[in-house]
């Protein structure tokens, strides 16, 4: 998998992509992430890459050209006009961005599937519009508050995209239990010591009965959804079995 990130701030990434997960997967070839600098894309002297709104207003916007000749530069003229004019999405070119679509693990499982993807991390008061007209097949913001930049953002879809390629993880069920894999929050998770400052690990753990324990971890998980996330359990992946859980325990309230 190839990331393509274009961002006027290409330092920020170090720290987060020189460790842990994303590090190692770099290292066994199975990811490469490549930071592409928009000023290096801009041909005036002083490598301007944002100008003052037209209409007015405070604040500075992004320029196209820049942006737009770094994307053609990673990706081809020819493939990215291709995109726009037929719609269909070859290598996806994301605008990170506060008015996107909300990302989340279906949209990390949906982008895990190219072989490449490129991200624009927005700045100031965001970019001119034309990029999305010309470039741009999606646009995604990570919640409903403000940053500075798309970098962070671009960190978090690195990272959540990366713990999908296959082979990444050594145990995929990792991957299979994590929270919001199958909709729901993950259940609580325990560890050695049995006992630390009065309080045990639920005796269910430590049982030996794997069936009972996959039980109470289903269990867990629908009720500290139900408590936490509500709003997850309309898209959730429910049996059954889940439906007759959570009417007892909606009984019980």
């Amino acid at each position: 998998m190839r990331f393509d990130i274009l961002t006027l701030f290409p330092g920020l990434f170090d720290g987060v992509f020189n460790e842990s997960i994303v590090r190692r997967a770099i290292d066994a070839g199975q990811v490469s992430v490549n930071l592409h600098n928009i000023r290096d894309y801009a041909t005036d002297k002083h490598h301007v890459t944002d100008d003052t709104p037209y209409g007015g207003g405070g604040g500075m916007v992004m320029k196209p050209e820049p942006i737009v000749s770094a994307v053609e530069d990673v990706l081809g003229a020819d493939l990215v006009r291709r995109q726009k004019e037929t719609g269909q999405v070859e290598v996806p070119v994301i605008l990170l961005t506060p008015a996107g679509r909300l990302f989340s693990q279906a949209m990390a499982r949906e982008f895990e599937r190219y072989d490449q993807m490129v991200m624009i991390c927005g700045r100031y008061e965001g970019v001119d519009e034309r990029v999305s007209e010309l470039v741009v097949t999606d646009e995604i913001s990570i919640g409903d508050y403000v940053l500075s930049g798309g970098e962070i953002p671009a960190m978090v879809i690195v990272e959540a995209v990366t713990r999908l390629v296959p082979g990444v993880l050594g145990d995929m069920r990792a991957v299979i239990e994590d929270s919001h894999a199958h909709g729901l929050l993950e259940y609580p998770h325990y560890t050695r010591p049995a006992e630390f400052r009065g309080l045990r690990v639920p005796d269910i753990l430590v049982s030996g009965h794997h069936a009972q324990v996959e039980r109470w971890r289903r269990e867990q998980a629908l009720r500290r959804t139900l408590e936490r996330r509500p709003d997850l359990m309309a898209n959730a992946d429910l049996s059954s079995t889940d439906l007759k859980f959570l009417t007892s325990l909606q009984d019980e309230g």
